[in-house]
This record gives C-alpha cells, sequence and structure tokens, in this order.
C-alpha cells in the first residue's frame, strides 16, 4: 500500500499561514511593554526588547512581540524597561512613633520605581506582628532586616541595652516568618562600656542570630577607642572578624566609617572584606552621603554592592531623596547606568537570598520598572551639606507590581486620552443622578 502524499499548494500554503497569524495576533497576554530597553541584568540582556505579562507573571520576553497578542499594549519605547527595583535599606514602620520615624513605603517607592523594600531594622522581634499589619497592607513588597533588639529601634534606649538583644527569640521570629524576614539588623551601638555592657555586644549578638538561621545581617558599627580594660573596637575587626560571608555593611560610605585613609587612598582592609565575601550596602539615608568622601573612594573603583535610600520620615524633603535620586547621584558621578541598576535589582536580590527577585525571567512575578533618563541641570545635595551638578536625572515613569501597573505618571503611558476611551466603557456611565 503507498503512503498517502500530502502536497503543499498555494492554497493551502495560504490557509496555513492565515490560521498562523491568527493565532499569534489572538490576545494571549494580559499587558504587553513594548518597543523599550530592556535592562535585565540577571538574564544579560541590556537591548530593545518588547515585555508580555499574563496571570501577573513574566510570560514572555522577546524582540517583536505583536501588539494584537496583548489585550493592552504600552509603547515604551524611549524608556527602559527594568526588574522592579529593590531598595535594601530603608524605614516603614509609620504607625509606631515611639520608633525610629518611618515613611510609608508605597508613597515613597513606587514613584521611584522601587516594588521591594527592606525595613533597616525598624521592627524587632517583639513589634514584628504589629508591623506585619503594614506588610500586609502594602500594595507593594516589605520584608524585614529584624533588629536584634527585641522592641525595634528605639533610639537611646533598646539598642543601646544588651538585655535586650534577645537572640533566640529573633532566631524564632525570623524562621515563624521565613518568606518576610530576610536578615537580622544591628546598628547605634556605642558609648560606655562595662562588664554588662561589652563593646562588641550587639554585633556579636546579631550574628549569632544571622549562624542560627543562616540569615544574613545588616551591621551599622561605631568604631570606639579603647576604654579601661577593653580594647578599641575597629574597623578591621569588624569587617575581618566580625562580618561573615554575606553579612552586609550598611551605611558603608558614611563619615564614621575609615575606608579612606588619611592619604585619600581606599582602605586596603574594604577590599579584603570584599575577598571574604563581605557586602557593602550604601544606606544613604541623611548623613552617609559625604561628597568630600564619596567621590575619593568612586574614582577609586569602589560601589557599593547595593544602592539604597535609607529613608525615613524627613529625608525625602531634608536631602531630597528616594531611590531613583539616589540613583542619579551615582550616574552624575560617573558610574554606568548598567552598574547603577545591577546594584538595585539583581545585586540586592543575591543579599537577601531571593534569587526570583530582581529580574525578568519567563515565570517570575511581573515586578517592572519604567524608567527614564531627564537631561537638564540638577543639583543633588551631599550630607552635611555641599553639593554636586549634573546634566541627568534618572525618572521612573511606570511601576509594575504583580503584573498591575500601581504608578504610571507624569506621562500617563497606559491611559488613553479621555475622547477615546470606548463608548460602553464605565467611564461614559451617567454618574450625575442621584439615587435616594
Amino acid at each position: 500500500m503507498k503512503r498517502r502524499e500530502f502536497l503543499s499548494t498555494p492554497a493551502v500554503a495560504a490557509a496555513m499561514t492565515a490560521s498562523s497569524a491568527q493565532a499569534q495576533e489572538s490576545p494571549r497576554y494580559d499587558t504587553i511593554l513594548k518597543g523599550g530597553h530592556v535592562i535585565d541584568l540577571a538574564n544579560q540582556i541590556n537591548q530593545r526588547m518588547d515585555v508580555a505579562v499574563v496571570g501577573g507573571k513574566i510570560a514572555r520576553v522577546d524582540r517583536d512581540i505583536p501588539s494584537s497578542a496583548g489585550k493592552t499594549t504600552v509603547n515604551v519605547a524611549g524608556y527602559y524597561v527594568t526588574p522592579g527595583l529593590i531598595d535594601l535599606h530603608i524605614c516603614c514602620y509609620y504607625t509606631r512613633l515611639d520608633l525610629t520615624p518611618s515613611v510609608i513605603a508605597d508613597h515613597h517607592c513606587l514613584p521611584s520605581g522601587v516594588t521591594t523594600c527592606c525595613d533597616g531594622g525598624t521592627a524587632g522581634a517583639d513589634s514584628f506582628e504589629d508591623f506585619k499589619k503594614i506588610i500586609d497592607r502594602s500594595k507593594m513588597r516589605i520584608l524585614s532586616f529584624l533588629n536584634i533588639a527585641a522592641p525595634g529601634a528605639q533610639s537611646g534606649r533598646a539598642e543601646q541595652d544588651p538585655a535586650q538583644f534577645k537572640v533566640q527569640l529573633a532566631a524564632d521570629t525570623a524562621r515563624k516568618y521565613p518568606k518576610l524576614i530576610v536578615g537580622f539588623k544591628t546598628g547605634h551601638y556605642g558609648g560606655t562600656f562595662s562588664d554588662t555592657r561589652l563593646p562588641w555586644a550587639s554585633v556579636d549578638a546579631v550574628v549569632e542570630a544571622g549562624r542560627l538561621t543562616k540569615l544574613p545581617v545588616l551591621a551599622d558599627f561605631t568604631p570606639m577607642p579603647a576604654q579601661g580594660k577593653f580594647p578599641a573596637t575597629s574597623y578591621r575587626e569588624f569587617l575581618l572578624e566580625k562580618m561573615r560571608p554575606g553579612d552586609i555593611v550598611t551605611h558603608c560610605l558614611a563619615d564614621r566609617y575609615p575606608f579612606l585613609t588619611a592619604d585619600g587612598k581606599l582602605n586596603e582592609d574594604v577590599n579584603k572584606a570584599k575577598a571574604r565575601g563581605v557586602k557593602f550596602d550604601l544606606g544613604h539615608a541623611a548623613g552617609s552621603f559625604s561628597f568630600r568622601r564619596v567621590v575619593p573612594a568612586l574614582k577609586q573603583g569602589f560601589i557599593p554592592d547595593s544602592i539604597s535610600a535609607d529613608l525615613f520620615s524627613d529625608t525625602p524633603y531634608t536631602v531630597g531623596i528616594n531611590l531613583a535620586n539616589v540613583m542619579s547621584k551615582f550616574l552624575c558621578l560617573g558610574v554606568p547606568l548598567e552598574d547603577v541598576i545591577r546594584r538595585t535589582t539583581v545585586f540586592p536580590a543575591q543579599m537577601i537570598q531571593r534569587p526570583e527577585l530582581g529580574n525578568l525571567s519567563v515565570g517570575s512575578t511581573a515586578d517592572i520598572a519604567v524608567l527614564e533618563i531627564v537631561k537638564g541641570k540638577f543639583a543633588y545635595l551631599g550630607s552635611g551639606g555641599g553639593k554636586i551638578t549634573g546634566n541627568q536625572k534618572l525618572q521612573c515613569v511606570l511601576t509594575m507590581f504583580g503584573g498591575r501597573i500601581l504608578y504610571d505618571h507624569p506621562y500617563g503611558l497606559s491611559v488613553p486620552l479621555w475622547q477615546d476611551i470606548p463608548k460602553e466603557s464605565r467611564y461614559w456611565a451617567d454618574t450625575t443622578r442621584q439615587k435616594f
């Protein structure tokens, strides 16, 4: 029996082509971000690409996804499309007035393209359940570096009292909330030492909590001179003996750290610590970005592993920062855009052990920032006075979290002109009639 041959005729070929085109054009994505320059360094992408989203996940990243394949297509040509930014250090426990005064994360992060932030120790084990109420109602993702002082960041009180450094309680709380707590925080510890208030009490306690849970610590440290029988607590010992690989030195460019030697050279202990796997976080805040020290460090090739704003209540107006502003400072100081994006996406995701964040991999949560570089004349303030001027500013124009566009200003890229809204839309419903 002869095998039956199916011959391709022009009509059959045309039908097949039409069928294929129809399949390609039928909407199968919720949203397509079209024509933008994608910078996804986790996947080594730095070129013009389209990004398709369905069901809150990244569905496709490709050179030319047909607009007809999406229920909604947003033209982002001329803009940069990146993974949702990660601000590794922020204070956002805004309902507790007795702790470090905080900001509302949604209000300050989403307009900067930030979809994930980490509270830097505002809450401790005793207060985390209350802080979780903020996490649960936030529109973006809030994670926590739990303060080793159980009450949290009560300046001058709990963080100065070793009796409040409850290691086991901190570890137990982190185990209870593994999806929310990414590590532990210590800071603001110093002053007069005694047999009940040892020089390294805070650092040793936070590292022990990290050891018990295999989580990193975010450590804020102030070197102290020798006191009686207690030797000096040195920057070298902190970096090379106390910090473990993966632990994070925050406020790393603050004046209290001798990261520069007397002759302005980068402290070799910094390079040794980096070689050991110790990480460095900017934590800009109000006092950790003095140009007279930051500029020499950058010129010698030192860039923090994570660029974070450390926003708290007054920093948005005293030093005028959000994460986009801090990133702009680095751009104006000569750091390439790719390096700035790396330190606000893939690097911090690795540092908090959340590899599912900071990328646009197919199947990952659709957290996306759309950014532009605005040209003009801009000034950027430093800590303690002084400024720089630059000709560029990084600005967020759209933020998507879990596939939903939560911020779209100042251009309204996803919003049609009012007269173009379909007549069957609720927009045109008669809302003038009062119902009594």
